[in-house]
């Protein structure tokens, strides 16, 4: 096997013509590559007659990247039994238009294309853009270089690359939105902090023009009354002001307020109670025994009495 160049890009290929060495037929061109991302390596190359059929028919024919001789401005092959009939496509990818993005969840852009070793297959970098459509020319939109051994893992149309990945990218082309200064990469969308939202003032001052200020009223001030106190003239120490408050307040109280004439009230009279005491001597010694102890009598105690009940009867007449 011998080979021109020893890294192939992706788009170098694409559209090459694939012709045998044993008769010189020609096979088709190329239309795809099919990558293992697992492993990180080209495994095979699609066919078709052409890069219009691709659009007219979906039958397309692959081969081996091992199959290969010789590539440079064709491919060369041995004969046509290099095609592989039982081939599983579903099982590769051809990280075009796979999404890239870091650990954290930031996207960097899509694939567009990649690089690889045309002696082992192995890939080398991955090209992306924020479009991942190869038909794109390259002077339209900005693409970057990212290293497959900033890959961490793959899934289903994803690629996810270490944190900080963006700071290893190189820049290869710049777009024409980037040229004339709208354009961004897309891990830079985000990032509008600086940006301030412009305010309309229809109100706003002329350079030089003094501001109208407006007086400021003085409020009246009420003049605070301390008190003082004194023990023999506090009636005289009060604020005035005070003490015709607390008169204010003080009710007044008139005879018709209590119902009309107090002739009409019954007089009650007073009855004395008078309260009799045993007579008892009270200079003996509480704690001395009682020379006539009077004896005791128990409380009478109402105990029902106890009357037999017959449960049943006994019968004689038998």
């Amino acid at each position: 096997m011998t080979f021109e160049q020893q890294y192939c890009q992706r788009s170098d290929l694409m559209g090459t013509q694939i012709i045998t060495r044993a008769g010189g037929k020609r096979l088709g061109v190329v239309s795809q590559i099919w990558v293992d991302v697992d492993r990180r390596e080209v495994i095979a190359i699609g066919m078709r007659e052409s890069m219009l059929s691709g659009v007219l028919s979906s039958t397309q024919q692959t081969m081996l990247l091992t199959s290969v001789r010789q590539i440079g401005d064709v491919i060369l092959v041995e004969d046509d039994t290099v095609l592989e009939d039982d081939f599983n496509a579903e099982a590769y990818s051809s990280l075009i238009n796979s999404e890239v993005i870091t650990e954290t969840g930031e996207l960097l852009g899509k694939v567009r294309g990649f690089k690889f070793d045309s002696q082992d297959g192995r890939v080398e970098s991955i090209t992306i853009a924020s479009i991942g459509l190869p038909q794109i020319p390259d002077q339209l939109i900005s693409t970057y270089e990212l290293s497959m051994e900033e890959v961490v893992s793959s899934g289903p149309d994803r690629l996810i690359v270490f944190e900080g990945a963006e700071e290893k990218l190189s820049q290869l082309t710049v777009g024409l939105l980037e040229r004339i200064g709208i354009g961004k990469p897309p891990w830079d969308r985000g990032e509008d902090d600086d940006y301030v939202t412009a305010i309309p003032t229809p109100n706003q001052l002329s350079s030089g023009e003094r501001v109208p200020v407006e007086p400021i009223q003085q409020q009246r001030r009420v003049p605070v009354v301390q008190e003082t106190w004194d023990e023999d003239n506090w009636e005289t120490a009060q604020p005035k002001q005070q003490l015709r408050a607390m008169r204010a307040e003080e009710p007044v109280y008139e005879e018709s307020n209590w119902g009309g004439d107090s002739d009409n009230y019954e007089t009650v009279p007073y009855e004395e109670v008078k309260v009799e005491y045993a007579d008892e001597d009270v200079t003996k010694d509480a704690w001395a025994d009682d020379e006539n102890p009077k004896p005791y009598r128990a409380p009478q105690v109402n105990i029902p009495e106890r009357k037999r009940v017959v449960e049943y009867e006994e019968e004689t007449d038998y």
